[in-house]
């Protein structure tokens, strides 16, 4: 059986404990030969590298190689796979894109607002690079890009690469949704057939299909909701933290104002941007929850396999281990791998999809995914409030990607003006002003300096 050559760009993710357990898991399906975490930072990738090798040790002998490096003429030479998931700026931007907005009373999240709009104007050029030089040392690899804010970065992408159909921009959020509604209705996500549409992080379900018998679920779900279902805590990391069991709550409030689809979560950010705001604390927002919380829950894990040189046997063995992140990443791979065609919510070209959308937009729609890459599911048109809330928020990303490209600071004054975080002039001059001054020297250009 063929083995495949791996590359995981952003090797000092905290999310790599479960990627790598996740790649075990799928070594019949999806064998390795080489795998390599790659990181501009190799002292930060470090701990993740030590993990690895006593992980791979235990439960993946037959891997042929497992190297770390920082650098990219190693790492993206001869590979089949690019797994991306970069952070431009690190956690310490982080902590800017949220506080700064919430400075100026308006929503301060990391790839929603004007939070977003800084962390996507940090990552494009960087993503850019990255698949240059991975096209430059494997042109034939495909590169499966989770970096966020992904319809930003997807927007760049199609057109520094507008017929690359290697690249694929996916969010692994509609995905985590259903985990719930599977919980909810007592059955595995794997057994639900989607049909979703709109922008990333910026989308709803129209049909969740029961794989076996075609019933359309999404009745159901939505009356859980309505008649008072609560979200509690869950098997993912994330779903420890207070802040996401608070978001997926909120798919309730939004479903009964607006009860003709399922929504995403992170929809509460632009339907109800004044609540978000009312209920934040500027001093304490998600970064200082993950520092307090998930950074520490990570390391100390890793600590204590790299201590006792074990994970197999430990509380920590792999049967403990579960990822939805990361199985849906590697479900994607081999669907590829073996021509599966399922089905997959991905980030493509609109060309009709959606009839009634810019043909050009970058939709994340249902799409069937096998050798020759992702075909979308068509759609029939769909209604006025959605194709308004939809090309609103499309028109500022073009304009976002638009003034980072063109170095123009008026073009990303009307885009954060077109935000529906924002909707205000004044605010939106004022929270650039502070974003610019943030980001000098990620943004690639003193234009606006």
């Amino acid at each position: 059986m063929k083995k495949y050559n791996v590359v995981l760009v952003g090797g000092g993710s905290i999310r790599n404990p479960e990627m790598m357990a996740t790649l075990v898991r799928y070594k019949e399906k999806f064998p390795i030969g080489r795998f390599v975490l790659y990181d501009i930072d190799q002292k930060r990738q470090e701990i993740m590298a030590q993990y690895g090798q006593i992980l791979f040790r235990e439960y993946y002998p037959e891997m042929d190689e497992f190297i770390w490096t920082d650098d990219p003429d190693v790492a993206f030479a001869d590979i089949d796979f690019a797994l991306m998931q970069i952070r431009s700026g690190n956690m310490e931007m982080r902590e800017k894109d949220e506080k700064i907005p919430l400075k100026h009373g308006l929503v301060g999240q990391e790839t929603c607002g004007a939070g977003g709009f800084a962390y996507g104007l940090r990552s494009i050029p960087e993503v850019i690079e990255i698949i240059t030089k991975i096209r430059e040392l494997s042109p034939e690899a495909w590169i499966i890009n989770y970096s966020n804010p992904a319809a930003i970065v997807a927007e760049a992408t199609r057109r520094v690469f507008p017929d690359d159909y290697k690249i694929l921009n996916i969010c692994d959020m509609p995905i985590a949704i259903m985990e719930r509604y599977a919980e909810m209705l007592g059955c595995s996500r794997h057994d639900f057939e989607p049909r979703y549409f709109g922008l990333n992080h910026y989308g709803w379900f129209t049909h969740v299909y029961d794989k076996k018998t075609g019933e359309d679920l999404a009745p159901r779900i939505k009356q859980c909701l309505l008649d008072g279902y609560t979200f509690g805590l869950g098997n993912e990391e994330h779903t420890l933290d207070a802040s996401w069991i608070e978001t997926y709550n909120t798919m309730a409030d939004i479903l009964r104002d607006f009860p003709e689809y399922l929504p995403n979560t992170y929809l509460k950010y632009y339907l109800y941007p004044n609540r978000v705001v009312a209920h934040s604390d500027p001093n304490h927002t998600r970064y200082d929850e993950i520092m307090e919380g998930k950074y520490p829950r990570v390391h100390k894990k890793l600590n204590e396999i790299i201590e006792a040189n074990a994970v197999r046997g430990t509380k920590y063995d792999l049967e403990n281990t579960t990822s939805v992140h990361a199985s849906y990443i590697f479900e994607l791979a081999t669907s590829i791998l073996n021509n599966e065609n399922e089905i997959f919510l991905i980030i493509v070209k609109n060309n009709g999809t959606i009839p009634n959308l810019d043909p050009d937009a970058m939709v994340e729609v249902a799409c069937r995914v096998g050798i020759n890459g992702p075909e979308p599911l068509s759609m029939e048109p769909i209604g006025t409030f959605y194709k308004g809330m939809i090309e609103s928020q499309h028109a500022y990303e073009r304009l976002a990607v638009d003034g980072l490209f063109e170095k123009d600071k008026g073009k990303l004054l009307q885009a954060l003006t077109l935000n529906r975080t924002i909707s205000d002039a004044d605010r939106a001059r004022a929270v650039l002003d502070d974003l610019i001054e943030a980001n000098k020297g990620y943004w690639g250009a003193d234009f606006c300096a």
